[in-house]
């Protein structure tokens, strides 16, 4: 199952950076992939839906989230289904750090069908990716 991680330190509260990054919503400023994201119901916590646009090596998918885990200021998972072709697992990890708040940022992908074929282009795709995701949320997080 092909995964990426990212680790970035911003020296913004782990209040602040949790507020933020726990609203999903807020993937339309620093996930530079999405389109939108929009809370579909819940509040937040364990239970709560989110309906994600996002576009990937030029193929635009909507994916159904749902949060499975929330510890508030230490970690959030989404599990995401994109239908018959992706699955999803997206963790975010925080830990409070000498020079504010280090963010684990770590997604998992699960191909079906005949996605799958494309499995073997994924790594360098998921790396560029990562790594841009990885820039503009350490700006936006910067900036709260």
């Amino acid at each position: 199952m092909p995964s990426v991680e990212r680790t970035i330190t911003t020296h913004q509260p782990i209040e602040k950076v949790w507020a933020y990054l726990s609203d999903f919503t807020t993937t339309e400023e620093w996930d530079p992939p999405t389109v939108t994201t929009t809370r579909t119901a819940g509040d937040g916590g364990v239970g709560t839906t989110y309906t994600n646009v996002s576009t990937f090596l030029g193929h635009e998918s909507e994916v159904h989230y749902v949060v499975t885990e929330c510890v508030p200021l230490e970690r959030l998972q989404l599990k995401g289904d994109a239908g018959d072709s992706l699955g999803l697992l997206d963790t975010i990890t925080f830990a409070r750090d000498a020079a504010g708040t280090a963010v684990t940022y770590h997604a998992q992908f699960e191909l079906h069908g005949a996605a799958k074929l494309a499995e073997p282009l994924m790594p360098l795709g998921l790396k560029v990716l990562a790594d841009k995701v990885a820039k503009s949320m350490q700006e936006h997080l910067d900036g709260l």
